[in-house]
């Protein structure tokens, strides 16, 4: 192996930094979420709002991404980001605290902190991805990426598990502590994560010309690429059906079965508990697969696209039979279907970054990224904002939640059926990533 790829033990380490973003982050997209609708009584399209600002700042994602690959210091961006990820969580806690007294002033400090909260996934998610994706070897890229995935969802099933504990019984100090300890050891994780890493690798030109073009034309080249804009959108289809039921579970759970905050928090770690099982069971079992796996990705893609339409009916019909049909099973069912699709795909990501002209690892690791934030931006949203308008024209709330519940479940299917057309006319290229000179595949 060469001294400038990622060791195992350094693709772990970067793993934590998955895991410390994972934690900070399901305390701002459920937690914080089911404090404004249940507990306040707010509308739920005022935390979907916010949560899609947050998304809506990872538009800058593929500015970073250039901005990492004209560098050679990707640690810096991935600890810059991390800080103001974790300082933006704490006045996103604070935030929520002051809505109940005054509402404007709360929802202006809200806005501000969840700014925040995107700019610090950009930055510091993009750089990481980047990194990985110029250093480590072609052949470990899937195994690396399921890693660092599924490290991430460990981070947000122990701060779900452990956070929901603490939160009962809610109060508002209580809320802002839980969330102030979070972003505090998420940080000092990832100092001690990349400390040293980057450092340790060969500082070493690769031999694809580095970034040079500006910004606007590297885009304008990278769209040009059918297997780079056939993949954006599909990522955009997938990720809207896979976000719209994302902040509407908890309320779901509270509204409708009468889970306390902290029931429903650990319902959101058994959700994720089942992503994580998921994402094992199909990496295992493409560990045991030879020669290229891009078909079997996209096969994996195509079940987990159809089983997660299946339990979202499943999860649908348990409102109107509860508590015949119980919760948790379906909910584990669901994260389980989620997670087969989701290693699945990021596999697809990791195999194509490399792919077309130059070394453009960090551009096209932001445009997917930027394009599942607007599909998490416009999925949340509208997930919350159908189910204000359901449950308005809809005198029955288990019917409310079943309609956006069944929406979701037809984008799944179409997601599906996208991702047969994926990248037919693509043949994998042999190439030289960048800092990996003298690696092959």
């Amino acid at each position: 192996m060469s001294r400038t790829s990622l060791s195992w033990l350094g693709i772990v380490r970067l793993g934590l930094v998955q895991s410390a973003i994972g934690a900070i982050v399901v305390l701002t997209t459920s937690t914080f979420n089911r404090v404004m609708v249940v507990e306040m009584a707010l509308p739920a399209s005022l935390p979907a709002a916010l949560v899609a600002w947050h998304y809506a700042v990872q538009l800058s994602r593929p500015r970073w991404g250039h901005g990492s690959d004209s560098g050679h210091d990707r640690t810096s961006l991935i600890v810059y980001g991390m800080g103001i990820l974790a300082m933006g969580a704490v006045l996103a806690a604070n935030a929520t605290v002051f809505m109940a007294g005054s509402r404007v002033f709360g929802l202006t400090l809200g806005v501000i902190a969840f700014a925040m909260i995107g700019a610090g996934v950009s930055a510091s998610g993009t750089s990481l991805l980047a990194l990985m994706a110029s250093r480590v070897v072609p052949e470990r890229r899937s195994a690396a990426a399921s890693i660092t995935w599924v490290m991430m969802i460990v981070g947000i099933v122990f701060t779900a598990g452990v956070g929901g504990a603490i939160l009962d019984p809610y109060s508002p100090q209580r809320l802002v502590l839980v969330a102030s300890a979070v972003s505090g050891i998420a940080f000092a994780v990832t100092l001690l994560a990349v400390w040293g890493v980057e450092a340790r690798l060969a500082v070493q030109q690769s031999t694809a010309a580095p970034a040079t073009m500006s910004f606007r034309e590297t885009l304008r080249e990278l769209w040009n690429e059918k297997l780079a804009r056939d993949f954006t959108l599909f990522v955009f289809v997938s990720m809207l059906a896979y976000s719209a039921q994302e902040l509407i579970l908890e309320p779901y759970a509270g509204l409708v079965f009468g889970y306390s905050l902290g029931r429903s928090t650990q319902l959101a770690g058994f959700q994720h508990g089942g992503v994580l099982a998921g994402m094992i069971a199909i990496g295992m079992l493409g560990t045991c697969l030879r020669g290229d796996k891009t078909q079997w990705m996209k096969g994996s893609i195509i079940f987990g696209c159809a089983a997660s339409a299946l339990a979202l009916a499943g999860l649908a019909a348990a409102g109107f039979a509860n508590p015949a049909l119980p919760l948790a099973p379906i909910v584990f069912g669901l994260g389980f279907a989620n997670g087969i699709f989701a290693v699945s795909a990021i596999g697809l990501m990791m195999s194509y970054a490399g792919a077309g002209r130059g070394s453009r690892e960090g551009v096209r690791m932001g445009v997917w990224g930027a394009s599942q934030a607007m599909a998490f931006a416009v999925g949340g949203f509208s997930g919350a904002a159908g189910l204000d308008v359901m449950r308005h024209l809809i005198s029955s709330t288990p019917a409310a939640f079943a309609a956006v519940f069944g929406v979701e479940g037809v984008i799944f299917i179409g997601a599906a059926l996208f991702a047969t057309r994926l990248g037919r006319a693509y043949t994998a290229p042999v190439i030289v990533p960048s800092g990996l000179a003298g690696s092959t595949r």
